[in-house]
């Protein structure tokens, strides 16, 4: 369940956004004031914070500069105010999105779920581990048998390559092109063939094989498959 900070000093609307947002199926946590989501946000983690800009005790871009410093979480501006000057501000401090009142509440509805999707797809971890190998391509670690294993940016990449099309023969040239889109810079036939090499010696092992050569074609993944 995603859980919600939801900072308005306007009591009705506080409360009418929060049984909306719970009704929707979020877990909501009321604040009234920047004192008090100050400590909720010390003390808890959430998915989303809505922050009206004017408190009885101080600015919400205040509180959104103070945040952003310090958490990554997503925050939709509320406010009266629909001045271009302040929703420049408000996205200049690192706010995703601005909402200004009076609106709908399905439109609200609709741009919270529109965010918390979008942001969870952003954290989703590509990750490719069979017990043995362990690669987070999201996070570009690598670990072989609980130790790890430093790959280059290039290395990284080709093997996502080789793990995404599990089984398939990736020709030489279709590689090269891969990697050309994906570092924006030039790779050779021999640039290739040291770079398999190389991340050959750094993941295989006499009993445990990964990359397996195609004579006349390319080369093949014979590592277990990869559901991304």
């Amino acid at each position: 369940m995603k859980k919600i900070l939801l900072v308005e000093d306007d009591l009705l609307l506080n409360q009418t956004l929060a049984f909306h947002l719970t009704t929707e199926g979020y877990e909501v946590i009321s604040s009234y004031n920047a004192a008090s989501s100050k400590d909720y946000l010390s003390k808890g983690k959430f998915d989303l914070i809505i922050l009206d800009i004017n408190l009885p005790d101080g600015s919400g871009f205040d509180l959104c500069k103070i945040w952003r410093g310090k958490t990554t979480t997503p925050i939709i501006f509320l406010t009266a105010k629909d001045m271009e000057s302040d929703m420049l501000k408000g996205y200049e401090l690192g706010a995703e999105d601005y909402i200004t009142k009076p609106f709908h509440v399905s439109v609200f509805l609709k741009k919270v779920e529109v965010l918390l999707r979008k942001t969870s797809t952003k954290n989703i971890e590509h990750i490719y581990d069979d017990g043995n190998l362990f690669l987070n391509f999201t996070k570009r670690t690598a670990m072989l048998q609980g130790k790890n294993i430093e790959l280059t940016t290039g290395e990284f990449n080709l093997l996502y390559l080789f793990v995404v099309n599990y089984k398939m023969v990736l020709t030489r040239n279709l590689l090269l092109e891969k990697l050309w889109d994906g570092n924006e810079k030039y790779v050779d036939q021999n640039a290739l063939t040291m770079m398999i090499s190389r991340i050959r010696s750094k993941i295989e092992t006499k009993d445990k094989k990964y990359i397996k050569t195609i004579y006349g074609m390319g080369y093949q993944w014979v590592g277990d498959a990869y559901d991304e």
